[in-house]
């Protein structure tokens, strides 16, 4: 049997602070809207919001400092 990899949706919550990082999406941002096909995203800093297509997959969660003012 071949090995094979799975992925799941993830679910976004409004109100979750998110990091996404090694995509051209890489960034923190809070998620302000939910539908079943679109998730609008928010950066913290400039205010910016953007649509997507739900595209996500959970990683690991982590304590840490939110946003990164560091890069």
């Amino acid at each position: 049997m071949p090995q094979v990899t799975l992925f799941k949706g993830y679910p976004f919550k409004v109100g979750q602070k998110i990091r996404i990082e090694e995509s051209p999406r890489s960034g923190d941002w809070e998620v302000v809207e939910v539908t079943d096909h679109k998730v609008t995203l928010k950066c913290p800093v400039s205010g910016r919001k953007l649509t997507w297509s739900r595209f996500c997959y959970h990683v690991e969660d982590r304590k840490m400092a939110w946003p990164r003012l560091d890069d």
